[in-house]
C-alpha cells in the first residue's frame, strides 16, 4: 500500500512539474507581414542594451510594439509604432493535452470494455438460432 501511494504522488510531482506552465508567444505583425516569437527564450538582438523585461520573460506584458521594433525583424524594417500590431498568445499547456488525453483513452477502453463483455455473454449463451430470436415477442390481434 505504501508502495501505490509513494507511486501516485510521484506522478502527482512529475505532471505538476512538466504541465507548470504553458509556453507563451508574441506574434507581430508589421504592414501586412507577421512572425512569431517566443517569449520563454527572448535573447535581446543587442547585446549591449539591456532589457528590462527579462525577469518578466515568458508574459504576455512585454509583448507590445515596442518589444517587436526591438527585434530588429526584417519584416518591420522602416516600420512605425503604429505599423505594428501585437497579440500575445499560449499553447495548451502538458496539463490540458494529458487531460485531454486521458479522457479519450477512458472512452475508448469503455466502449471496448463493453464489446468484449457482449461477445463474452453471447458465448456464454451458446449459438443463437433464428428462431430463438422472436422468444419474448407476444403476437399482438388476436
Amino acid at each position: 500500500m505504501a508502495k501505490l501511494s509513494l507511486i501516485s504522488v510521484l506522478c502527482v510531482l512529475i505532471i505538476t512539474t512538466i504541465a507548470a506552465s504553458p509556453p507563451s508567444f508574441c506574434k507581430c505583425t508589421c504592414f501586412t507581414n507577421s512572425t512569431i516569437i517566443p517569449l520563454s527564450s527572448h535573447t535581446s538582438s543587442s547585446p549591449d542594451v539591456p532589457n528590462p523585461a527579462r525577469a518578466a520573460a515568458g508574459t504576455c506584458s512585454m509583448c507590445n510594439r515596442a518589444f517587436c521594433l526591438s527585434q530588429r525583424l526584417p519584416i518591420c524594417k522602416d516600420a512605425e509604432e503604429k505599423d505594428v500590431f501585437t497579440t500575445c498568445f499560449q499553447r495548451d499547456s502538458r496539463k490540458d493535452q494529458i487531460v485531454v488525453l486521458t479522457f479519450i483513452a477512458t472512452t475508448i477502453g469503455l466502449l471496448g470494455w463493453a464489446a468484449v463483455r457482449k461477445l463474452m455473454e453471447q458465448r456464454k449463451s451458446g449459438p443463437t438460432r433464428i428462431g430463438d430470436t422472436q422468444q419474448g415477442y407476444a403476437p399482438v390481434g388476436r
